[in-house]
């Protein structure tokens, strides 16, 4: 399994506008992507500040991510909210038990 964490600062006062166009991202990405396990938007205590969690089966779940077409018509519209850079981290989950 694969963890990835995408945090965003987003523009002031574009806070609700940034929730609601998510929702559907979201939603698309758990209907439409059989790869995915996890993928949600958490607010942080920092105004404007948020963070998707994800957890995808492999690699390759994670690079169709990217190319699957609801993902294709979001990315543009995401610069809309952003204010700066994405920091995205990938993670490798370790064995458990």
């Amino acid at each position: 399994m694969i963890g990835v964490t995408a945090r965003v600062k987003i523009q002031d006062g574009k806070e609700q506008a940034f929730e609601d166009f998510c929702k559907g991202v979201i939603d698309a990405v758990r209907a439409n992507e059989p790869g995915n396990l996890f993928y949600s938007l958490f607010r942080t205590e920092r105004k404007g500040e948020y963070v998707f969690i994800e957890r995808w089966t492999d690699q390759a779940a994670i690079d169709a991510h990217g190319t699957a077409p609801h993902m294709k018509a979001a990315i543009p519209r995401f610069g809309e909210f952003v204010a700066g850079p994405v920091e995205l981290t990938q993670y490798d989950e370790l064995p458990q038990g």
